[in-house]
């Protein structure tokens, strides 16, 4: 018979206790101070409507200083110059250049065959040689003309020196009684006679000088009509050679080689590459506001270049104004005919204004809301915008300087009052 192990035991006083409702107090009070710590937060989550992931929304900060109000746009470059060169006569068209050929100025383009005006001009130099000739042979006559007048003249000047020879021997003849009154009487007729046809000889050789002058002057003048007839028929088989008016290419041939075409018709588009101009579309709404010499700048190959607006088409075309933009300064070099370019155009500058960096939230909340940060809550707060331009817009209140904005998309939180950001 086995004996237990009762006789050897004894009582003893349980251990442990006090520790586990030490371990148990501990807890409690790391959880009482914990919650005191998150109370703030869990209150801030519960109040939120919507959360979103920091890195899934952009933030932009309120900030003092200038403000351009502007408008980028869209343009192509176009030669300032592109003139379209006419045919100067009806004919047949000989081209001696492609569209895209590089071209010089005054380099020929092109010959109009006229046989109608080559025939015309060799017409009136005909004419020209033979009122030349017969201006000559009206010197000619002129100078005969003078000379017998003046041989005429001399003629009656002598007989009249004989006249008054004649009429003193008449007089000594009469004193010594050798001749009669009648024979004395007909010198002093014959003496008065050749100083009367003296006198009409000189009268008539002065007028008939006059009236060859006035004959010359006329045939001169005929001959100076003649030659510019010519020379203005010359100056019009000239032109028949187009030649170009700038340095720079074809740009188009509106005629096919040995056409036959009429006065006034295209024959040839050219375009000078040493001057271009912007071509862009405003909207209609800014139209208004832009005026010949508004301030641009230009954007090309990552480079800014001032320029200035030069026209602006009173028309407007599908909601777009037309306008015109020039380089203000230098020109880049290797600018190509309707190559892309961007265009800002600098409407009004505004010094010392709240602003901050234009994004979707301006169209989203009507310029009339914004999410402002306080923390990691974002609070839908009523605003006021005033300019905007194409990077930034003007505060006018509920904003103040330092202020953290969403300015990303917010159609996503439904206009709720209050966003929990998070980190």
């Amino acid at each position: 018979m086995i004996r237990d192990t009762s006789g050897t035991d004894r009582p003893v006083q349980r251990r442990g206790g006090s520790r586990r409702v030490w371990i148990v107090t501990g807890i409690g009070l790391l959880l009482l101070g914990g919650g005191a710590v998150l109370y703030p937060s869990a209150s801030r989550w519960v109040s939120a409507k919507r959360s979103v992931d920091e890195s899934r929304v952009r933030i932009a900060q309120v900030v003092r200083g200038d403000l351009e109000r502007d408008l980028g746009v869209q343009g192509r470059l176009v030669a300032a110059f592109h003139p379209t060169l006419y045919s100067p006569e009806e004919g047949i068209v000989r081209l001696l250049v492609d569209a895209g050929d590089r071209i010089r100025k005054g380099q020929e383009l092109g010959v109009v065959e006229s046989p109608s005006l080559d025939s015309r001009l060799k017409q009136e130099e005909s004419s020209l040689v033979s009122a030349r000739a017969e201006l000559d042979r009206q010197k000619i006559q002129s100078r005969q003309r003078e000379l017998q007048n003046q041989q005429d003249i001399d003629l009656l000047d002598v007989q009249l020196q004989s006249a008054v020879r004649a009429l003193a021997r008449a007089e000594k003849t009469r004193e010594m009684g050798l001749i009669d009154m009648v024979a004395y009487e007909k010198a002093q007729d014959d003496h008065a006679i050749k100083i009367s046809e003296l006198k009409h000889a000189r009268e008539k050789a002065a007028l008939e000088k006059d009236n060859l002058q006035i004959e010359m002057r006329n045939q001169e003048l005929q001959v100076e009509r003649q030659k510019l007839m010519v020379e203005d028929l010359r100056r019009q088989v000239a032109v028949l050679t187009i030649r170009s008016p700038v340095d720079g290419l074809v740009a188009r041939r509106d005629v096919a080689e040995r056409d036959a075409v009429t006065r006034g018709q295209a024959l040839l588009g050219v375009v000078d590459l040493s001057a271009f101009e912007i071509e862009i579309q405003i909207p209609e709404s800014y139209a208004d506001e832009i005026g010949l010499d508004t301030a641009a700048i230009i954007k090309y190959d990552n480079t800014d270049y001032p320029g200035k607006v030069t026209r602006v088409s009173p028309e407007v075309s599908g909601s777009q104004v037309r306008g015109l933009v020039r380089f203000d300064g230098s020109t880049p070099a290797g600018l190509k005919q309707n190559q892309a370019v961007s265009v800002r155009l600098l409407i009004d500058r505004r010094p010392d204004v709240l602003k901050v960096a234009r994004g979707p939230f301006l169209e989203d909340g009507g310029g009339r809301q914004a999410y402002v940060l306080d923390g990691d809550l974002a609070v839908l707060t009523p605003i006021e915008v005033g300019a905007v331009s194409i990077g930034e817009v003007e505060i006018v209140s509920g904003l103040e300087e330092g202020d953290r904005i969403i300015i990303s998309d917010v159609t996503r939180f439904e206009k709720a009052e209050t966003i929990l950001i998070r980190r």
